[in-house]
């Protein structure tokens, strides 16, 4: 377990409707999005459902329908609303968006598949999502890689503990990827380390950790709460599990060294 709690990209929006939302879109559709993105998730579903009623519009606001009742069952918990994202998601006809927007549609089946504790396929799917990622913002396709890893993170969870390894081997080769391309990169920066831990390799998640407080400060809108995940995967999860194995140097102290040394 990686003993992080729910991603941060939980607790917002992870993608906004930026790239589909275009000048030429119906006045309702754009109202609708626009009232998605201010998080009146009532009102976004209010404007989609007359979206819906206009043919050019139809499957856009049918996405904005199913995102926002992903929304609503995330504040409620309102097992109605998980249903009624999967009825409009069923039926968006994906070739018919265009393709920023396809990529929210990804995400919207990734959500309800995560929400409903169906972790693997939802892995699967932000993978796919990925796979598009160059049409995304960067902090976009961040949010995005951490709602993989944390899928992937949730279905290992699941599993007996001789099964678990592949799932965090995969996290990890994946984030090792991820860093030599962006070394500020948050999500990368945890997941290396708890993926790593995860795999049965304790030293390289005790050097990822190490490497990822020193990273941190390489992203200050992000540097606060990698290092709390950090701090948290150490302190409760590292010097334990490096304690036991009898190193020559006290796991605590070497920690507690660090971030005196890297404030």
């Amino acid at each position: 377990m990686s003993l992080r709690a729910l991603p941060v990209v939980l607790a917002a929006l992870l993608l906004s409707y930026a790239g589909g939302a275009a000048a030429a879109d119906p006045p309702a559709l754009a109202k609708a999005r626009a009232l998605y993105n201010a998080a009146d998730y009532d009102g976004a579903i209010a404007a989609a459902a007359l979206a819906r009623t206009q043919p050019a519009a139809m499957d856009a606001a049918a996405l904005v329908t199913a995102r926002s009742h992903l929304e609503r069952y995330r504040q409620r918990g309102d097992a109605a609303d998980l249903a009624t994202a999967r009825e409009a998601l069923n039926t968006v006809r994906a070739s018919m968006l265009p393709p920023r927007d396809q990529i929210d549609h990804l995400v919207g089946l990734g959500q309800s598949l995560y929400l409903a504790n169906d972790f693997g396929p939802a892995a699967e799917i932000f993978d796919a999502a990925l796979g598009r990622g160059t049409l995304l913002s960067h902090r976009d396709r961040l949010m995005l890689l951490d709602w993989w890893a944390s899928a992937l993170d949730r279905e290992a969870q699941g599993r007996p503990l001789d099964r678990r390894v592949p799932a965090y081997q995969r996290i990890a080769a994946r984030m090792e990827e991820e860093l030599r391309q962006d070394p500020a990169s948050a999500p990368a920066n945890y997941w290396l380390a708890a993926g790593s831990r995860g795999a049965g390799d304790v030293d390289r998640a005790w050097d990822a950790a190490m490497a990822g407080w020193i990273r941190a400060k390489l992203a200050p809108e992000t540097a606060d709460k990698l290092r709390s995940d950090l701090d948290r995967l150490v302190t409760q999860a590292l010097i334990p599990e490096r304690t036991r194995t009898k190193p020559p140097r006290d796991p605590l102290t070497d920690w507690q060294q660090l971030k005196q040394d890297w404030p």
